[in-house]
């Protein structure tokens, strides 16, 4: 064979060569990815032949299949609609999948390994396959009362249990019917989808852990956390309290909320410092505790992290290599500090915990389609915030807040709530966003939640985080404790 045919058979064998490789890889190494990428539609048919299992959260079904007499034999329904769909997700042959049917989709469909042998059998038996079941740790009368209370505004609500990081409610407004989008009309779904989309008020947006908000005086639970920990303070540790705080370096000064007196003596108590929310005492603490502590103690809380395995979930910011000016915004919580409601909910928790934070999780059991059990989500640690002395402290100034100071909306007859109120500036002429944060019982707790308001739910002045955001939250703890 002369010189230019061994070429030409040398190009064309390793043409070849590369051909079989691809497709060795497609086939063996990536077939796993491409059957489980949003949108194979191929996939999503063969899936659609049989009975996809069903999402409970409690006693009540949040999505399930029911059959059709069309191509598709059945048909994804979710009989509550808006409430749970930031949970759900959608089940859509044209959109593919989000949400915990994204997350869960091999158990749901039947295809995970745990079910091969049910698969073999439903084979051999002629018995027609059917998906298991995910059971969501969500409590059902909390998700009531967080979605209730969040009609007619714009926010969303987060609910813990602080002892094992289980999501008891996960709730955003506005929100979307996940049935628009699981319809096997095409074109209809391509057109709810569209209008969706176009939404100014971003109703696919789940506020509750994709979006990021300054905190306001929420963060100062997290900047009293940082105090008590360096055991240089106490809860009855005098701290500077002026009416308003030179910041460094710079001719601005910071003043407290409506510019109000928070000492006489331009001095107080930490304890009611948290208790009044005063500005300028948390901004001067921030200054004295350095911006390393408070960025140490933000992450021991979680921050720098998505905490929630789910979607588009997004991580909290403290920032780094601050400035003395912007460390002393930072310490309550403005500047550019971001936290999604979820990672305010995990510093509630975290105190209510003895100082130990929770990873949440969505999921409290997978079962079988015979309802066997697959596997119970076992609770885990993520971090160490703070140590129990000082997570013991902080309860009782968090009580101090509710009994007391500006959290008295969140107030219970019979039960010892702890909370701190937040009301985050974050841009001019615009209402400040209303927060709130929350556990109960305060001794024994058993729900930690946080509550964001955009805007105030638009009350102007009016908008704090007391006067908006802690009516929901107690009416979310009330539904836990069952009262």
């Amino acid at each position: 064979m002369n010189p230019p045919l061994r070429r030409v058979a040398m190009a064309l064998l390793l043409m070849f060569g590369a051909l079989f490789a691809n497709a060795t890889w497609l086939q063996v190494v990536n077939a796993g990815d491409l059957r489980t990428k949003q949108g194979n539609t191929r996939v999503l048919l063969n899936q659609y032949e049989h009975q996809r299992g069903p999402i409970v959260a409690g006693n009540v079904i949040v999505a399930r299949s029911v059959a059709t007499k069309d191509r598709l034999k059945y048909l994804r329904v979710y009989p509550q609609g808006e409430e749970y769909a930031p949970i759900t997700g959608y089940y859509s042959v044209t959109l593919g999948f989000s949400g915990i049917e994204r997350q869960e989709n091999s158990i749901l469909s039947g295809s995970d390994d745990r079910l091969f042998v049910r698969r073999l059998s439903d084979l051999v038996t002629g018995r027609t396959p059917r998906g298991g079941t995910v059971k969501l740790t969500v409590n059902p009368k909390a998700q009531d009362a967080a979605w209730d209370g969040l009609q007619g505004k714009v926010g969303a609500v987060v609910a813990l249990d602080p002892r094992t990081g289980a999501v008891l409610a996960m709730a955003s407004n506005p929100s979307y019917d996940p049935n628009t989008l699981s319809s096997h009309n095409a074109r209809a779904v391509t057109t709810a989808s569209t209008r969706l989309n176009t939404d100014r008020r971003k109703p696919r947006l789940n506020r509750a852990i994709e979006e990021t908000y300054p905190p306001g005086s929420t963060f100062k639970v997290v900047t009293a956390a940082a105090a008590l920990e360096s055991g240089k303070y106490t809860p009855d540790t005098v701290i500077p309290a002026p009416t308003q705080l030179s910041l460094p370096q710079t001719n601005r000064k910071l003043k407290n909320f409506g510019g109000e007196v928070c000492s006489g003596s331009g001095k107080m108590p930490l304890k009611d410092a948290l208790r009044i929310s005063c500005n300028t005492a948390f901004a001067a603490l921030g200054l004295r505790l350095g911006a390393d502590a408070l960025q140490a103690t933000a992450e021991r809380f979680g921050f720098g992290r998505a905490p929630l395995e789910l979607d588009r979930a997004a991580a909290s910011v403290f920032p780094s290599n601050l400035n003395p000016p912007q460390t002393a915004q930072s310490a309550i919580g403005q500047f550019d500090v971001r936290v999604t409601p979820m990672q305010m909910a995990l510093v509630a928790a975290g105190v209510a915990n003895n100082g130990v934070v929770m990873k949440p999780y969505l999921v409290k059991e997978l079962q079988g389609p015979d309802l066997a059990p697959l596997s119970l989500t076992e609770p885990k640690v993520l971090s160490r915030a703070m140590d129990a002395p000082a997570a013991s402290a902080l309860t009782s100034m968090m009580v101090n807040v509710v009994n007391n100071g500006t959290g008295t909306a969140a107030r219970i007859s019979g039960v010892t709530v702890a909370g701190k109120t937040g009301t985050a500036q974050h841009a001019a002429g615009a209402a400040p966003h209303a927060w709130f944060i929350a556990f109960a019982p305060a001794q024994n707790p058993v729900v930690a939640v946080a509550v964001l308001i955009e805007d105030g739910g638009n009350l102007n002045r009016e908008a704090t985080g007391g006067r908006v955001a802690a009516p929901i939250a107690r009416a979310v703890i009330e539904a836990v404790l069952g009262r």
